[in-house]
């Protein structure tokens, strides 16, 4: 059985105590590296410091995490 994608929308809805973009980014490292295996970003978050390149910030979390 295929993994389960995970929406960015659910995550934030999930999330409520997330409030800034690198909470967000913490988030995603935290859930990537308990095993997750497919993100979908299927909103644009809507935190005052998004920044421009948010795709590109969260796949790079989501797929390196911390190193």
């Amino acid at each position: 059985m295929p993994a389960p994608m995970l929406n960015l929308s659910d995550l934030i809805i999930q999330h409520k105590d997330v409030t800034t973009f690198a909470e967000l980014i913490a988030l995603i490292r935290y859930r990537a590296e308990r095993g997750e295996r497919f993100l979908h970003f299927d909103i644009k978050p809507d935190f005052p410091d998004t920044p421009r390149n948010w795709e590109f910030q969260l796949e790079s979390a989501f797929m390196w995490g911390d190193r």
